[in-house]
């Protein structure tokens, strides 16, 4: 019984959370108003200012985090690495112990 009711709560997380993940993205490859379509190095210039255009954009209709008009992966990679640049990683800090 203990089990099963486990299972089920687990079953209707997976179902509860893939109701939360993007869908495809129809501007993909498709030009913006200037006729470019934003690549590794803007998404991570993009990524790493991230935080920034997440506040102005809270009152701006004008400024968006992320650009539609992407490569695609290139894109999306090169926004995670900005935005991991931004926030530290924690690569080489997480691994000292402070010593008291």
């Amino acid at each position: 019984m203990n089990r099963t009711a486990l299972l089920l709560t687990l079953i209707l997380a997976a179902l509860l959370l893939s109701g939360c993940l993007a869908g495809s993205n129809e501007l993909e490859g498709t030009a913006d108003g200037d006729g470019e379509v934003a690549g590794f190095w803007a998404g991570l210039w993009q990524g790493f200012i991230a935080p920034f255009a997440f506040l102005i954009s809270l009152f701006t209709d004008n400024v968006h985090v992320y650009e539609v008009h992407n490569s695609g992966n290139w894109y999306n990679f090169g926004f995670l690495m900005g935005a991991s640049a931004f926030f530290g990683g924690g690569g080489s800090s997480a691994s000292r112990r402070r010593k008291r």
